[in-house]
């Protein structure tokens, strides 16, 4: 039987293997690695769990052994399509590199960018980076690739899926023609063979049993079920999801749940909670921290239950994951087979739900297309939608809504209904408000306002006459009797106001100042101008 010693690598490297605990290679490993060591191009083509990343990480550290980093030039490049793959080959790296003196730098979204910036200005050997950051330090002018000897494409029709295939070209076309270069995927669309046939050179191609083939350690089951309505869907499939966690018991030790939306996961996470399971979501969305802390969790087995989208359905390597669940079922059939990926590896047993509504039955044909197999017929858990009544709070928000809120919201807007025998509005008589008449006295008695008009001869009268005239004739006035005020004043309230002695109807309470004032023109007197302000300067 092949052995890790029996393939060239470095002894620093073989070493590192050894303390790993793996003494023998997958088929995958035992095929691609010599090809590699030689300096080959390598089209690698296995399904997911088979141990692709050591496929290249292991005779990438071999070769890069000799030799030196220079600053902002790194010498090996591996892009990967999501941040959890790039920090897990990150990890590998660490793992198998531990005996040598080279470098790496992470660059991925969520975290800064000095920090990153400072491990390449110092000179790097490995560069892991997701594509759309390692452009962004390129744009930048942070990174050169034009010193890359060794590219790896990790996961290569995840990139498709993503649209990363435009960015992944300009990659290509950013470094050098003479660097070596491996392509893995689990899969391989058209898309992905015309950039192989575009970028590769004389490549070696390996690929490990049948092509989109689930393994064989894999027990899968699909549950079918028909909902009582289709709005209540999303809540039955739920308790099935529950109904089957429960059947399996303490066989079920750890377990990823997929969905196909990024809000179905979060509902679905807190949905297991409010029922007492130890559940999580995942997804694009969180903070890297938050999915970084969240996949530890579930690495060190303090969290049981995983509910991730696609997002993590690529390349994570978490050995002893028992089940896993498509709350989904996937709409691209090549997702399955990643999915269903995550349990069953290195040799270990797994088991894959599947649960399906008549609606999915176009995906499930596609996929049994693609595995050249149809996928068994599971048993609904008995009694898993017993109990399920309209109240339910388990039901989607997007299905039930607030009850009680939207209630008092209709109500509120609801309009009163009409009373049929009652008049039509335009017989009914308007009642003549009666707060809207004033006494006289009390109107006559408001301080009436200035005039706002005034002719250009008056102001210019009213300037040209001396200070001293108009101080004088203001001492007069205030010196007048009583009487003689008196006359002045009612003199003035006829002229400023001709009410009406009728109410004004329609206005309310209160009837504004300015109808009840009178806009006649009557001819200007003195005490016109001796109500008028001073204004002028002395002749």
């Amino acid at each position: 039987m092949l052995k890790f010693s029996d393939l060239a690598l470095d002894p620093r490297v073989l070493q590192a293997v050894i303390d790993t605990g793996y003494e023998t290679p997958t088929p995958i490993q035992a095929q691609a690695i010599p090809f590699a060591l030689e300096g080959r191009d390598v089209l690698g083509i296995a399904q997911t769990g088979t141990g692709k990343t050591a496929s290249f990480t292991l005779p990438m550290i071999t070769r890069l052994g000799r030799g030196r980093a220079r600053a902002r030039m790194p010498r090996s490049l591996v892009l990967c399509p999501t941040r959890e793959l790039a920090a897990q080959v990150a990890e590998n790296f660490d793992a198998y590199a531990k005996h040598t003196k080279l470098t790496k730098a992470l660059l991925i979204g969520g975290v800064s960018f000095g920090e990153q910036d400072k491990l390449i200005d110092r000179g790097v050997d490995v560069l892991i980076a997701t594509p759309g950051r390692l452009l962004d330090h390129f744009e930048r002018g942070k990174l050169l690739l034009t010193g890359v000897e060794i590219m790896v494409v990790d996961e290569a029709d995840r990139m498709l899926d993503m649209g990363f295939i435009p960015d992944i070209e300009r990659i290509f076309q950013l470094t050098p023609f003479t660097r070596q270069t491996l392509f893995f995927s689990a899969t391989m669309a058209p898309e992905i063979e015309r950039i192989t046939n575009t970028f590769l050179t004389n490549p070696a191609r390996v690929q490990v049993e049948r092509q989109n083939s689930a393994s064989a350690t894999i027990e899968q089951a699909l549950i079918q079920f028909s909902p009582s309505r289709k709005d209540r869907s999303f809540t039955e499939k739920r308790a099935v999801l529950r109904s089957l966690i429960k059947s399996e018991g303490e066989a079920c030790t750890n377990a990823i749940i997929f969905c196909n939306r990024k809000m179905d996961v979060d509902v679905v996470a807190k949905s297991l909670k409010a029922h007492g399971f130890n559940a999580a979501p995942i997804h694009g969305d969180l903070e890297q921290s938050q999915r970084m802390k969240t996949l530890d969790a579930f690495r060190d087995g303090s969290l049981h239950l995983l509910v991730a989208s696609d997002v993590a359905a690529r390349g994570l390597d978490i050995p002893a994951v028992s089940h896993v669940f498509n709350f989904d079922v996937p709409s691209h059939p090549e997702d399955y087979v990643h999915r269903i990926g995550r349990t069953g590896r290195a040799g270990r047993l797994g088991k894959a739900y599947t649960i399906a509504v008549p609606n999915d039955d176009k995906y499930l044909s596609a996929i049994e297309s693609l595995v050249k197999q149809p996928i068994p017929r599971g048993v609904l858990p008995e009694g898993a939608l017993t109990g399920l009544d309209e109240s339910s709070s388990d039901r989607p928000r997007e299905a039930r809504g607030d009850a009680r809120g939207k209630t008092r919201d209709r109500d509120r807007n609801r309009k009163p209904k009409r009373d049929e025998t009652a008049a039509p509005a335009s017989m009914v008589p308007i009642e003549q408000p009666e707060a809207v008449v004033a006494p006289l006295a009390e109107v006559a008695e408001a301080p009436a306002p200035r005039r706002e008009e005034r002719r250009d001869d008056r102001r210019t009268e009213r300037r040209d006459a001396p200070r001293d005239d108009r101080r004088s004739e203001r001492r007069e006035d205030a010196a007048a009797p009583p009487q003689q005020r008196e006359r002045r004043d009612d003199r003035r309230g006829d002229r400023r106001d001709d009410r009406r002695d009728h109410a004004v109807v329609g206005m309310g309470d209160h009837v504004p100042d300015f109808i009840l004032r009178s806009f006649k023109i009557s001819a200007v007197t003195q005490d016109d101008v001796e109500d008028e302000p001073a204004t002028g300067t002395d002749g």
